[in-house]
């Protein structure tokens, strides 16, 4: 089992929603955060004021799927959903996973998914 996190621009978060969906991955996780990478924030005019905005808002999705296969569609389907050609456009984590559980059946692993 893998599980896919993917760190990308908020506005995009329909269409790699959509793009998984039509790859036929089911079921993800989505958090709003905040975060910098080669990004480093920007500057912004607030009521005459200038003020530095360090941290850029995102949008989290983890994902957990049952093999390699659907791993390569995930992820296939977020970059291409996710790309704009700008900076930070995102990136994306890939980790194993060694066991799942479904607290409400008891089912485990793959079967939890």
């Amino acid at each position: 089992m893998k599980k896919i996190e993917a760190i990308i621009k908020p506005f995009k978060l329909e269409d790699v929603k959509d793009a998984l969906v039509g790859a036929g991955i089911e079921g993800m996780t989505v958090s709003e955060v905040k975060g910098y990478g080669r990004q480093q924030g920007h500057s912004e005019l607030y009521r005459g004021a200038e003020y530095i905005v360090e941290f850029i808002p995102k949008v989290k999705i983890e994902i957990v799927v049952s093999g390699d296969e659907y791993a390569t569609l995930a992820i296939d389907a977020i970059k291409k959903a996710a790309y704009t050609g700008k900076i930070g456009d995102g990136k994306i984590f890939v980790s194993d996973i060694s066991h799942t559980l479904r607290i409400r059946t008891g089912e485990e692993d793959t079967e939890a998914l």
